[in-house]
């Protein structure tokens, strides 16, 4: 029997970052608007946000619940982060990639010589399901001690319909202590044993992963990899509309090393999100402009792999698009828990403000995920989760870059993580 959610209230905030404001995205100017309360507090009852507003205001209401009292000494107190993007389960690491890559080698000749993504579908292979929920909770405690509370999770790394469903059943067990969103990443690359079988493979896909993930529960998104070296626009179209057939919201890894179309196709089929975006074209941009697609960036993919090409942010900002930002955690590309360095790179690769960045990962990310009504803000009645960051002012957390300025973590009105 779980223990009553204590009463807590937050005072003292240097800056309270409440993102208040209709369970809507924020785009183009509203993206900067954080809602900040100088002096602020919060008061949580129940697991959830009863009150915010000044410090002064709240003191005799939180005397009256006998709430836990957290003096945030001039700190900054902000919405966690929501990572809308990452590959979490998977075993070992792919530290021979990373050298190689140093070495001078492509992303398509390191996949050729048997690294990548099939290198890691064979460590998967070879991992059992507690094995791999180990490994996860190792990562799930460092997203948590940098800030991160609830996390989209992918398969991706099985290549095979009981790998895929196993990576799926460590999702569900790591569900019951973290807030984590499955997506069905079944289209992640072509298994080598279906080397000249394509159409095979999509039909095993498209006839029985997909079906049995939707039928156990253990997929509410489905996602593609549709770029260079991976699937194609019409491979991905076929494989999420069987997945929107089954009740699974469709997701598109798009446009990240060339330009394929699969930002259309993302819009075409009312996806939740378009992710990378690194290669969209000025048609894309309006498009995306024009939908509820999400656009979720994911500069930590471009700054590790050692890309010159990162996605157009500011275009795709001033042209109304919604904008998401992302880790992209995964082996093989973006291996960072640290959402604090993705706003770094928002900012000064991006050239995204500090403000903007903070949006697209909280109450935007919340969006993509179809969790803005609860999660992405500090508002009453959405759940109380929140972070105390060791600055005064909200705009040295990218500043001070690969810091870790986190010093509380509260998940529905628990606190999680302290320094």
């Amino acid at each position: 029997m779980s223990l009553p959610v204590p009463s807590l209230f937050f005072r003292n905030a240097a800056q309270l970052l409440t993102l208040a404001g209709p369970p809507v995205p924020r785009r183009g100017k509203s993206l900067a608007e954080l809602g900040i309360i100088f002096g602020g507090g919060v008061l949580t009852l129940g697991g959830k946000i009863l009150r915010v507003g000044r410090t002064a205001d709240l003191v005799t209401e939180a005397r009256r619940r006998k709430a836990k009292v957290i003096d945030c000494r001039g700190r900054v107190v902000m919405p966690s982060f929501v990572d809308s993007h990452t590959h979490l389960v998977f075993a070992g690491s792919r530290v021979n990639d990373y050298e190689a890559r140093l070495r001078g080698a492509t992303y398509e000749e390191i996949a050729r010589s048997g690294g990548g993504i099939q290198y890691s579908a064979q460590q998967v292979q070879g991992a059992s399901v507690p094995e791999l929920v180990a490994q996860a909770e190792g990562f799930l405690r460092e997203f948590v001690a940098h800030g991160t509370t609830t996390l989209e999770v992918k398969t991706g790394y099985g290549l095979d319909v009981a790998q895929e469903l196993k990576i799926l059943e460590v999702i569900h067990r790591l569900r019951r202590g973290w807030e984590l969103i499955p997506t069905l990443l079944a289209a992640h690359a072509l298994p080598a044993k279906y080397a000249n079988r394509r159409d095979a493979y999509l039909d095993c896909v498209a006839r029985q992963l997909i079906p049995a993930a939707a039928r156990k529960r253990l997929a509410e998104f489905a996602d593609c990899f549709c770029d260079r070296g991976a699937f194609t626009v019409d491979d991905c179209r076929k494989l999420l509309r069987v997945g929107q057939q089954h009740g699974l919201i469709a997701r598109v890894h798009a446009e990240q090393l060339q330009r394929t179309g699969a930002t259309k196709l993302a819009i075409e089929l009312g996806a939740a999100s378009a992710d990378h975006l690194d290669h969209v074209n000025a048609a894309d941009i309006r498009s995306l402009a024009r939908s509820n697609t999400v656009a979720t960036l994911l500069p930590g993919a471009s700054f590790f792999l050692g890309l010159k090409t990162y996605p157009p942010a500011r275009r795709l900002i001033e042209a109304g698009a919604i904008v998401a930002l992302a880790s992209d955690f995964n082996p093989g590309t973006s291996p960072t828990s640290n959402m604090q360095f993705i706003l770094s790179l928002a900012c000064s690769a991006l050239r995204l403000t500090p403000a903007e960045a903070i949006s697209a990962a909280t109450i935007n990310a919340a969006y993509s995920l179809r969790r803005a009504d609860r999660l992405g803000s500090l508002e009453p009645g959405k759940q109380a989760d929140l972070i105390v960051m060791d600055v005064a002012d909200y705009r040295e957390i990218p500043y001070y870059f690969a810091v870790n300025h986190c010093v509380m973590t509260v998940k529905a009105g628990r606190v999680i993580w302290k320094k």
